[in-house]
């Protein structure tokens, strides 16, 4: 609202004196100097072959006069802009009436469909599936809060080989034997069968290949809804989705859609038609193959005698020699589903890395075929991994991959421990808030391309930039409103330096969601977000709100406090961290 408001004056300014140019403005990298600057006059120097300053200074004196903003000109070609109390006090009641809290939407909504979580059926959530989560939540609640209409799916992974190796394992165990008439009495499979199952039946097709070559066709049998091969799968996905459900609700995510790629099953003979249809599927080694390379990508050559590919872009395997299906099949005819039910201007999906080339493939089949329409946008949102302090990726002290439900048991207790050291009650529903804001805090203030390290001692300090830090200045600030009316307040006028920092760090805040949305990170939210608990703790720590003898200060404080609550709750709920009451 106020760049905008701001580059107006300028731009008019600017054609008063016959620049017909469009000026952008940005938050000053000099706060000391001023609020704001606009850079646009070092262009117009050389378009009018002039001096820059002298353009600066020339479009200052024809800025219309405002008792909101004191604009000048300053070398070497630099416009500044300093919002006065008067500007300040417009933007504070502004953001404080306005249910939005100043922040403005998008200019065109999208409709999008954001693919998050991941988890595969029969295993265990661990670790990797945390960032996932995380990042996705977030993004799906900023995208909502900025005016797209979002529709979530977890998208299981329900169709493939691990179904079968599951089957198989518990079969040769002797507990599907009711399924297929070797027993009268029918045993109930328990999510504990799955976590002993999968694993073991893991290492076998290393090690067994007749184990192997038996699991691939027990799959094709599940994938081809053979009895009674199909209906143990669908006992086996109910039993993890409820597991699965369970940890994720724990971690604040919430999913429209629980479809996997078993829903998407029915229609990969059509995505594989279109294919074929449109000439792009070749036969290798009997499988069906799409050459996905440009030029440039896939060059053979040799060096040494070894043989070997320039970048990389092998074709992408669209159906098994068997008939089966593949990873990618199903993420193709998924995004084929989805555009037959949704109309969507823009699919995003969330996982790890080591999928970039996956998606990539897939993402080019999709277009070359059609199955997604060229004006749709296709993104993989690429997370960096969790690693522990070691700077390896996070495991237990065995070398074994950690459950989820052991990293959120970690927090629960490392919390209760720090919540008992200051003397605060450690129940389970607190803990819970402060383990798990902690955790989500220190992922998403991270760029979420990097890696970076799990420090659970480091994310649960109460200082700092933390997420418990921000927690508790919230609940601090509803203590401190507790005392009073919920009439008292009043227009916030600016008393001091500390109530303009608060309100200019606010104004940064409202401009970091469109930077986050831009470049699909939360990290800028996180910065700006502590840097509005720093201003507020800055003002709170020289200016008491409870014991402000003048009634007229004490009311614009008041207000203050409000404002600051609406923007840190606002920002905390695109987060997904939970304020506990107390801490």
């Amino acid at each position: 609202m106020i760049l905008k408001e701001i580059e107006k004056l300028i731009t008019e300014g600017a054609r008063a004196c016959g620049y017909d140019d469009n000026f952008s403005v940005t938050f000053s990298d000099k706060p000391l100097l001023s609020d704001f600057q606009c850079n646009s006059c070092f262009a117009l120097a050389k378009k009018y072959g002039k001096k820059p300053l002298d353009i600066a200074n020339e479009i200052v004196c024809h800025i219309k006069k405002s008792d909101e903003f004191e604009i000048v000109a300053i070398s070497p070609a630099f416009i500044n802009i300093t919002l006065t109390k008067e500007g300040l006090k417009k933007v504070a009641d502004f953001m404080l009436k306005d249910q939005r809290g100043g922040l403005e939407k998008n200019e065109v909504s999208q409709k999008v469909l954001l693919d998050y979580g991941g988890a595969n059926v029969a295993k265990s959530l661990h670790i990797g599936h945390l960032r996932t989560a995380i990042i996705g939540e977030s993004l799906k609640r900023l995208y909502r809060l900025l005016g797209d209409e979002v529709i979530s799916d977890v998208h299981l992974g329900d169709w493939g080989l691990q179904m079968g190796l599951t089957e198989l394992q518990l079969f040769e165990e002797g507990k599907l034997d009711f399924y297929f008439g070797k027993s009268d009495e029918k045993r109930e499979l328990t999510i504990d069968d799955l976590n002993e199952a999968y694993p073991h039946a893991s290492k076998r097709k290393d090690a067994e290949e007749d184990f192997k070559k038996k699991a691939d066709e027990w799959t094709l049998l599940i994938q081809s809804k053979k009895q009674p091969y199909y209906d143990i799968y669908k006992v086996i996905r109910a039993i993890s989705v409820n597991e699965i459900s369970k940890n994720y609700r724990k971690l604040g995510a919430e999913f429209e859609l629980w479809e996997g790629e078993s829903d998407a099953s029915e229609y990969c003979d059509e995505a594989v038609k279109i294919i074929k249809d449109k000439g792009l599927a070749r036969e290798s080694e009997g499988a069906l193959v799409v050459d996905v390379a440009k030029e440039g990508e896939n060059i053979p050559t040799e060096k040494n005698g070894e043989k070997f590919f320039l970048n990389p872009m092998p074709p992408c395997l669209i159906q098994k020699s068997n008939g089966g299906d593949l990873y990618a099949t199903t993420d193709i005819a998924t995004i084929l589903k989805r555009n037959k039910n949704y109309k969507l201007d823009r699919i995003e999906y969330v996982t790890d890395a080591r999928q970039k080339m996956h998606f990539t493939q897939v993402f080019r089949v999709c277009k070359m075929s059609g199955i997604s329409p060229q004006n749709q946008q296709l993104v993989h949102v690429i997370n960096g991994t969790m690693n522990g302090k070691d700077g390896k990726p996070f495991k237990t002290r065995s070398g074994e991959t950690v459950k989820l439900e052991d990293v959120i048991e970690l927090l629960l207790n490392k919390a209760k421990e720090k919540l008992t050291a200051n003397g605060n009650v450690a129940d389970d529903e607190t803990a819970l808030k402060i383990g798990v804001g902690a955790m989500k805090f220190g992922d998403l203030i991270n760029t979420v391309s990097k890696d970076y390290v799990f420090d659970i001692d480091r994310f649960l300090s109460f200082e700092g930039k933390t997420g418990p830090y921000l927690q508790y200045t919230c609940v601090r600030i509803n203590s401190i409103l507790s005392r009073f009316d919920e009439e008292r307040g009043g227009e916030i006028k600016i008393y001091n330096e500390e109530m303009r920092q608060v309100i200019l760090a606010m104004l940064k805040l409202n401009s970091s969601y469109f930077i986050c949305y831009n470049e699909k990170s939360l990290n800028s939210l996180c910065a700006s977000v502590y840097n509005l608990a720093s201003a507020f703790s800055a003002f709170y720590n020289n200016h008491s709100v409870v014991n402000e003898k003048d009634l007229a200060k004490q009311n614009s404080y008041i207000s203050l406090l409000r404002l600051i609550k609406k923007k840190m709750e606002q920002a905390l709920y695109v987060l997904a961290i939970d304020i506990p009451k107390k801490m």
